[in-house]
């Protein structure tokens, strides 16, 4: 039992010491700026800009693969903030900024057909086979993936209402003088 004890010891301190030397040995420097890139992105791995993932899709931006306005649920407040980051200049005027958008579904038209389940990346959509589902507004990132594989037209992208975790303070206009 003690030799057991002993050898199984040894053995995760030599393989420790080993996985030590080897991140030092095989370290590959990355470039700063991807991370601050991915940290502005909205996080939620939907895939609308043709990557697996944000942080595959900064890795883009930085590298000069993708254009700064990849992101469709970003909006232009993130292209703003990538270009910034970035030091870049880019024209947002013809951009439409919508809003924050959240799916809702109409109960009157859905099947349960779990199609807008399915395609859900952050598992916002809840709801079972033959059963009208239901959008939790807080999970949904406003992808708008439910509302493109939903049969019917039961899913819709609508303004989020105004609640303390989404409201905005409006810019203020100009008076005529």
């Amino acid at each position: 039992m003690i030799a057991a004890i002993l050898s199984l010891t040894v053995l995760g301190i030599a393989l420790g010491y080993l996985l030590g030397i080897a991140s030092r040995y095989f370290h590959v420097e990355s470039d700063p700026r991807v991370a601050q890139v991915e940290a502005l992105m909205p996080g939620s791995q939907c895939g609308q800009c043709g990557y697996p993932g944000c942080s595959q899709a900064a890795l883009a931006i930085v590298n000069g693969e993708a254009p700064l306005t990849v992101c469709p649920p970003g909006g232009k407040a993130v292209v703003e903030a990538l270009a910034a980051t970035l030091g870049v200049n880019v024209d947002t005027s013809g951009m439409v900024d919508t809003g924050v958008m959240i799916a809702r579904v109409n109960e009157a038209i859905c099947i349960g057909c779990i199609k807008c389940l399915r395609s859900c990346p952050t598992d916002a959509v809840i709801g079972a086979p033959k059963q009208i589902h239901v959008v939790m507004e807080r999970a949904c990132t406003g992808c708008g993936a439910c509302v493109e594989v939903c049969p019917t037209g039961s899913m819709a992208m609508v303004p989020e209402k105004p609640s303390l975790r989404s409201w905005r303070w409006e810019k203020p206009k100009l008076a005529a003088a």
